[in-house]
């Protein structure tokens, strides 16, 4: 139920109130707009009446307006519009609303809106993502403003026309004038994002986002930022973590910091994007190191990499990427660090897409980057670097903002960082149950992989070496990834397309980083198909 100051949004329930429906139902739809004959002297009975749900506004005890929910085939559309369902987005959970009237003393846009909201907040709580109704004429611009797609044939009579209209809560939660719950971060069907991150939010995080910031010298920041290092260091299972305010980016030049004080050869590890971006940024810093470039969605095996530092024993440290977000390659940690100790190399992994996804053990690890978002699930603009190491002053400058050392030694919070972000993190990472992500995703994964294969769609990594949380997916190149994921896009579904690397190699990638409902992962392939079936290339 919605309150609007003395306007009431509610499911009708008490018997006055279905009486007053039937008075409505004879004022507009036998007097007014003559549709009907009445049943009996100034009350209207739906023929649905017993199937409809209606959602009313109220003043005190006096009906204002209504509208009528049915998710029951066949609709009253279906008999007004021959094969109703090509005119309609696929595979979605249907339902129809009827009777939208009101009092002609509170025919305005409030008394609209509110009915709508709620009836947007009743489809949520009934997992209804579309919704069809034969809109008044007159309104269509308020219709359109609401994200109403209009379809099909005008309907109706001589005297009272109407043009059939349809509206799914993804284009509606885009539309000009949203109304309702779905715009809210936590609700995960109305806005389903695949995306690797910006992901979801919790509403217990964006609470403690928007907290009143403090300052980052007061003793209260100081226990909150010690509370989430402690927090961190436990998921990982590593001895000290630091906080930067800064993306993933920065966590890696402060691992390429620390590998340039120790002048010593290295060794990097690339099959994707991401392995190409950390091999750029050991450049930037004049490491000496020699790589493994192998092909993208590729795995690495023991034998080549032993085969290298056999031949160049000097090598001191190895640097790689743990899920290789660009292709969804889980790279197997557990054999670098075999290799790690039997060659008494140091370990430095690059976790940004892994931690807070899968379990992910640093023992025995030497440097690893993570963010606050992807899977910890809180707002982008925080990295952090693990480390089970003592660090020593440095014997030559690094830039202040990546100088680990600073950060060890005052206490984690040398310069200004935001108590906002990192109460969020902290909240975040309080929700996290890995374990239950863990088996949720596994069985959500499967169930995509056997979905794609069914529609001739291949993901690039097998699923034995593929993290659960990245699918990536070539397109033939007859079709054009970034025009598939603009439809995408359009059908409601937030893929990640648009990178430049994606583009080049005609990839798509679904990732399951947010929360969302099975039955709109179930969507995707079929939408896709539909997509390819009907693409047409100049």
């Amino acid at each position: 139920m919605t309150t609007s100051l003395d306007y009431k949004f509610k499911i009708a329930a008490q018997p006055w109130e279905f009486d007053e429906i039937k008075k409505l139902n004879y004022e507009t739809f036998v007097k007014e707009i003559p549709q009907h004959k009445a049943s009996k002297p100034g009350m209207l009975i739906d023929k649905f009446h017993d199937e409809n749900t209606y959602i009313i506004c109220v003043s005190e005890d006096e009906l204002l307006g209504m509208l009528a929910v049915r998710a029951k085939r066949p609709f009253s559309l279906d008999k007004k519009i021959d094969n109703l369902d090509s005119y309609l987005p696929a595979d979605r959970t249907m339902c129809e609303v009827r009777l939208l009237a009101a009092k002609k003393t509170c025919r305005h846009s409030r008394v609209l809106r509110g009915l709508l909201a709620e009836t947007v907040k009743y489809c949520e709580d009934h997992e209804y993502d579309l919704a069809i109704i034969s809109g008044v004429l007159n309104q269509q611009r308020l219709y359109r403003h609401l994200g109403f797609v209009p379809f099909g044939p005008i309907v109706g009579s001589e005297d009272a026309r109407f043009q059939p209209m349809y509206l799914t809560v993804q284009a509606h939660a885009k539309s000009r004038r949203p109304l309702g719950r779905h715009i809210s971060p936590d609700n995960t069907d109305s806005n389903p994002n695949f995306l690797p991150g910006p992901v979801n939010i919790a509403p217990s995080v964006g609470q403690a986002f928007s907290a009143p910031a403090i300052s980052h010298r007061c003793d209260e920041y100081i226990q909150i930022h010690n509370e989430t290092r402690e927090l961190l260091k436990k998921l990982v299972n590593s001895k000290q973590v630091e906080i930067f305010a800064g993306s993933g980016t920065l966590a890696n030049d402060v691992i390429a910091g620390q590998l340039s004080l120790l002048s010593q050869k290295g060794l990097i590890l690339s099959n994707g994007e991401f392995g190409k971006r950390i091999i750029n940024q050991a450049a930037r810093f004049d490491l000496n190191f020699k790589t493994i470039s192998i092909p993208s969605a590729t795995p690495f095996n023991t034998k080549t990499i032993e085969k290298e530092i056999n031949r160049m024993p000097d090598i001191k440290w190895i640097w790689a990427v743990h899920c290789e977000t660009s292709t969804g390659m889980l790279n197997d940690v557990d054999m670098l660090k075999k290799i790690s100790a039997e060659h008494e190399i140091l370990l430095c992994l690059d976790c940004i897409s892994s931690v807070g996804n899968i379990n992910v053990d640093l023992q025995d690890v030497y440097l690893a980057s993570a963010v606050s978002s992807k899977g910890l699930a809180s707002f982008p603009g925080l990295s952090m670097v693990f480390y089970n190491h003592q660090i020593k002053p440095p014997k030559k400058n690094l830039p202040a903002c990546i100088d680990l050392q600073k950060y060890a030694a005052s206490n984690g919070i040398p310069f200004t960082i935001s108590s906002n972000l990192v109460c969020a993190l902290r909240a975040a990472i309080k929700n996290l149950d890995i374990d239950k992500k863990l088996e949720q995703t596994f069985a959500i994964s499967a169930l995509l992989r056997r979905k794609l294969l069914q529609i001739g769609i291949s993901p690039i990594v097998s699923e034995e070496h593929a993290s659960t949380q990245v699918i990536t997916i070539q397109l033939d190149k007859k079709f054009d990834s970034g025009k598939i994921g603009d439809q995408l896009k359009d059908a409601g579904f937030l893929l990640s397309y648009q990178s430049s690397y994606l583009l080049k190699h005609n990839w798509i990638q679904i990732c399951l980083m947010s929360d969302f409902s099975t039955r709109l992962l179930k969507a995707i392939p079929l939408t896709l198909e539909r997509l390819l079936a009907a693409y047409h290339n100049p």
